[in-house]
């Protein structure tokens, strides 16, 4: 009988997830105090993707570090863009 066939844990498009984040945490970080909507937005996408890959990588999929990176620098990007609205409509 043959064995059935099954992706490998490094197959799992999870590994993608803390790079990626780490990519939308940057760009969040850098356009946030210029007043661009893609902060808010590639922050907000930032974080989420990291906390899904922090998950992935307690289980042994993708890397740790890329994630935290990715969701504290898109942390940064949303609370950049929050602090110069906040500032802006005071």
């Amino acid at each position: 009988m043959r064995d059935p066939i099954v992706a490998a844990q490094h197959d799992s498009p999870a590994v993608a997830l803390g790079p990626t984040a780490l990519v939308f945490g940057v760009i969040a970080a850098l356009t946030s105090f210029v007043f661009s909507p893609f902060a808010l937005i590639a922050g907000g996408l930032a974080v989420t993707l990291g906390a899904a890959g922090m998950h992935y990588a307690r289980q042994g999929v993708g890397r740790m570090w890329t994630a935290t990176l990715g969701t504290l620098l898109g942390t940064v990007g949303v609370l950049g863009i929050a602090t110069l609205l906040g500032a802006w409509s005071a």
